[in-house]
């Protein structure tokens, strides 16, 4: 039993190992317009037509492509001349194919929070107030990504909320910018606020942006049931310990569930090998 446990443990390790090997790699990848960090410019080139499928800044010096729910924005603004099929297509092709498996091995802004989260500190666990407060990203999905956008005709998650655009590209191109500079008024000062305290939190409390805020994980979210790759249950195999519950850092109900990011850190703790990673 030992010997097959300890077998266990050695797959996982190698496992999680590969899962933040993907995860660096996506994020060099998304942003490897290394030219752009020197000089304090945003790429233009033809790949800014295309999506990455995490939440990376289209305005990052690095970015050499767009970011989903930015184009959304922005295709919705444009709405009243033309309907936005290329980047509703493209996300529900990412929604229907991997789900929320792009927040756990696609998003360099869940990299951030779960190296963050390694910071040795007093960690506040999932209760039942951070399963209702999982219920905002669907609100600010609506609100700021949907209605803003179509009513105002501002994008309104990359102008008042988005942390991952301060990090990645308000900060870097305000600093380099001397233009920029003395442009930078209240709305800048209040996305830093935003930003500093979504990475303060996030020492504390696991990927709190994902589980609170991020409206493309409260989209991807809606594909659960329908993705084809992810998080799978072998009924037969499976006892019902929910120990999986238990030890998830997510506020999962059910393993694969939407507030799942399909990370397979829960394969480890199985007694019963009943959970796998694969096509479902």
């Amino acid at each position: 039993m030992k010997e097959k446990t300890d077998k266990k443990l050695r797959w996982f390790h190698r496992t999680e190992s590969k899962r933040r090997f993907v995860q660096v790699i996506c994020a060099l990848l998304y942003n490897c317009n290394l030219t752009g960090f020197a000089e304090g410019k945003i790429y233009q080139g033809d790949f800014k037509g295309f999506c990455v499928p995490g939440l990376n800044c289209y305005s990052c010096p690095g970015a050499v492509a767009a970011c989903p729910l930015g184009s959304l924005q922005t295709a919705l603004i444009s709405s009243k001349y033309r309907f936005p099929y290329y980047i509703l297509g493209v996300l529900l092709l990412f929604g229907v194919v991997l789900g929320r498996v792009i927040c756990g091995f696609l998003c360099p802004f869940g990299l951030i929070q779960e190296l963050l989260y390694k910071i040795p500190s007093r960690k506040i666990k999932k209760n039942r107030w951070t399963s209702r407060l999982s219920l905002l990203k669907y609100i600010i999905l609506i609100v700021f990504v949907i209605g803003i956008p179509l009513i105002l005709l501002v994008p309104g998650f990359c102008k008042f909320i988005c942390p991952a655009g301060t990090l990645e590209a308000g900060i870097i191109l305000v600093s380099m910018n001397q233009s920029l500079q003395a442009l930078a008024g209240w709305l800048f000062s209040w996305k830093i606020l935003i930003l500093l305290l979504l990475l303060i939190s996030a020492v504390f409390i696991f990927r709190s942006f994902c589980r609170f805020i991020c409206p493309l994980g409260a989209f991807y979210s809606l594909f659960h049931k329908t993705a084809v790759i992810g998080m799978c249950i072998d009924e037969d195999k499976c006892t019902g310990c929910n120990i999986c519950l238990k030890r998830c850092q997510m506020d999962i109900k059910k393993v694969g569930d939407r507030e799942c990011v399909q990370c397979g850190d829960c394969i480890n703790h199985c007694p019963a090998n009943a959970l796998r990673f694969g096509r479902k």
